[in-house]
């Protein structure tokens, strides 16, 4: 009867009772959990070194978002590695390596890299963008320009460069006048790309994986570790970096699940990265930057130099304004804090805890470009440690200032310190708990 609920008895055999218990309980197992590493600052925080450490028991390592505009440093028994597209932990040769749908994969970029480290490869997702090798974009690989064409819903995938390779050359003829359009000095060799795309195909072809697929296998079949890096870092976040000085993607927690295909649930421990200074490339508002000599010796000791563009970075002390943002966006459930050891030569140490606008603190970090300019930055000055920590294996290793420090940071931030790095290489990571 219309509006009206039925009762046990109406209801068709099989429907109720120890059916609906067994399907809740199904539903109720999320299969294993993904562990995350996230940049909470600019990016340049020390991801590669936190992601290699975590992943010598690693089975599956994932890049979720960004693309090869992304440079991460790793230093292993003497030996440097430079990952831009490859997830830094592959340095581990029993992981698989794999390249989520919301990461633009530079197919040449790639197979290079592959190279440089060994042949390590990484499986991609049918359903990731291949950048287009135009040079265009904000650090010249066309990283942007590719998720501009994604959103506009005019861009290619790879399961189309593996499909009906024709109807895939007609698209890319397509995206590339549209490109031209929009940059007119832009010069392309058409056909030499498409070339190069149809080797190309052949040579991944044996790589890809259903993305979707292939991450629900993970989860839910014999259990896993699973491990995942995020380029980039909070505040370069499309929607809640500084924008318009950001990244063309999600770089914050709600990418993991929308650039692999995973649910909410399946997030587990998300460890943010955080530099014991801050820093930045390029333009845009830094209310803790210091243009002076204090700006100089943090970058010439931090060797502050960007490992994609190659330009300088931007330094200033550490602004927990921007870590507290970032722990609400991400939900961190433990910090890491990188390059202690460049703060040794400093007699004191200065970190900024608040922001006040028009002479009034504020408790919020200011989406607006200008409002952010003018903030007023509030410090705390604590005693810096005039003595060398970069031997420093434990916590008992390091002067009572610096584990003042570190206790500090976690106080005003609310999450607790893993990891303290006072060096370049994997033994330089001092695990607290």
């Amino acid at each position: 009867m219309s509006g009206t609920r039925a009762s046990s008895n109406d209801r068709p055999p099989g429907t109720g009772g120890i059916k609906r218990g067994r399907l809740q309980q199904e539903a109720a197992a999320t299969g294993s959990r993904v562990t995350v590493v996230l940049g909470a600052q600019w990016g340049d925080e020390g991801k590669g070194k936190v992601v290699d450490l975590l992943a010598t028991d690693a089975d599956i390592i994932s890049r979720c978002q960004g693309g090869n505009n992304a440079g991460h440093t790793v230093v292993v028994d003497g030996r440097e590695y430079d990952f831009h597209l490859l997830p830094s932990g592959i340095i581990n040769t029993k992981a698989l390596s794999f390249i989520g749908n919301g990461v633009v994969v530079h197919l040449p970029g790639l197979f290079e890299e592959a190279e440089k480290n060994e042949k390590k490869g990484g499986c991609p997702s049918l359903r990731a963008h291949p950048g287009p090798a135009l040079g265009i974009g904000t650090t010249r690989k066309g990283i942007g320009p590719a998720y501009s064409s994604k959103a506009a819903r005019t861009g290619l995938r790879i399961c189309d460069l593996l499909s009906d390779f024709d109807e895939f050359s007609t698209r890319f003829k397509n995206l590339a006048h549209q490109h031209q359009s929009m940059f007119p000095t832009l010069e392309v060799d058409v056909e030499g790309q498409l070339k190069r795309l149809k080797g190309f195909a052949e040579r991944i072809r044996p790589m890809v994986r259903d993305g979707v697929y292939f991450m629900y296998e993970a989860l839910h079949g014999t259990p896993k570790k699973i491990l995942v890096e995020g380029a980039n870092a909070a505040l370069l976040d499309i929607d809640f970096g500084t924008y318009p000085f950001v990244t063309s993607s999600n770089c914050t927690v709600g990418g993991v699940c929308t650039g692999l295909g995973i649910p909410p649930q399946n997030i587990g421990e998300v460890y943010g990265v955080v530099k014991a200074y801050t820093t930045r490339v390029g333009i845009g508002a830094f209310p803790t930057e210091q243009i002076n000599e204090i700006g100089d010796l943090l970058q010439s000791r931090g060797h502050e130099w960007g490992v994609t563009t190659g330009r300088k970075r931007r330094c200033g002390w550490l602004d927990l304004m921007i870590l507290r943002y970032a722990h609400m966006v991400n939900g961190f459930t433990a910090l890491a804090l990188t390059k202690l050891d460049i703060l040794d030569a400093l007699d004191e140490v200065k970190v900024g805890v608040s922001y006040k606008l028009n002479g009034k603190r504020i408790p919020y970090f200011p989406a607006n470009q200008e409002i952010l300019q003018k903030v007023e930055v509030e410090y705390e000055t604590l005693p810096g440690w005039k003595a060398d920590t970069t031997g420093a294996r434990k916590w008992e290793d390091l002067p009572p200032q610096a584990q003042n420090y570190i206790r500090f940071v976690e106080n005003h931030v609310g999450v607790a310190v893993k990891w303290v790095g006072v060096g370049k290489s994997r033994d330089s990571m001092i695990q607290l708990f």
